[in-house]
């Protein structure tokens, strides 16, 4: 399979900013086990900003614009550090892709981006990829941004599944926070009304995670004929569900399967 993962900063760092060293060995290790399997990988990694923001000791409650950059400048290098560190103990190579909106925007630009794509999984390496945040500031303010990313990334080289890694175990008829008698959605063979209300709409806090996007970055991918998947990313050893036909999480299944 052609798997794109996108994993959210809640999945690799502490709420001060600092990396989690757990969760983000025992990642790196199912997906270089999933790699070993013949499966080809696709990270699409947040992060860089809180663990810059971490490292610099900035306050987090009086962060402008440039300090996000520059703490995107310094955290972007603790991380891939800390994936090639932990990479290289199986035997794999990961590459680094910083993109911007002007990048998917551009056709021309857009084809590179595709070529280099492409033909980094035909040498067998890792891609990495992250929104360059030391110079883009249309989406640095955004939440979710990267749930769309993980879906630009998914229809641009054909995978089969889109996985969002989230603080949450997937789409819940209500916030599972506050209602008890919230229930998980585990199938959604098509994107109605309902259930982007169950994003966000009246009574639900869901929406301040993020859902409603990660609902948008499903229907571009499942246009395009993939699964996405959203899964809790406290809980890594889920991938290998996902891979071998399980159910878990939440599912949303591509136009034609």
């Amino acid at each position: 399979m052609r798997i794109v993962v996108k994993v959210g900063t809640s999945t690799l760092a502490h709420p001060g900013g600092r990396l989690n060293i757990r969760n983000v060995e025992e990642l790196v290790k199912v997906l270089a086990d999933l790699k070993n399997a013949g499966n080809e990988i696709i990270l699409v990694s947040s992060g860089a900003i809180g663990m810059g923001i971490g490292k610099l000791n900035m306050d987090r409650a009086h962060i402008d614009i440039p300090a996000k950059q520059a703490a995107a400048a310094v955290g972007q290098c603790e991380l891939m550090h800390t994936y090639d560190t932990l990479f290289l103990k199986y035997s794999h190579t990961v590459a680094q892709i910083l993109i911007t909106s002007e990048d998917i925007d551009d056709p021309e630009r857009r084809n590179n981006f595709e070529n280099t794509m492409k033909t980094l999984l035909e040498f067998g390496a890792l891609p990495v990829v992250n929104e360059n945040d030391t110079v883009a500031t249309t989406e640095i303010n955004s939440v979710g941004d990267n749930d769309t990313l993980g879906a630009i990334v998914a229809k641009a080289i054909g995978a089969d599944v889109l996985v969002l890694m989230s603080d949450i175990d997937g789409l819940f008829t209500a916030d599972p926070n506050k209602d008890a008698e919230a229930r998980l959605i585990e199938t959604v063979e098509e994107i109605t009304e309902e259930i982007r209300s169950f994003a966000g709409g009246a009574g639900s806090g869901l929406g301040t995670g993020g859902m409603a996007t990660k609902i948008d970055a499903a229907q571009m991918v499942n246009e395009s004929g993939g699964d996405m998947v959203i899964i809790n990313g406290n809980h890594p050893e889920q991938l290998y569900d996902i891979v071998e036909g399980r159910s878990v999480g939440t599912v949303f299944k591509g136009k034609g399967k």
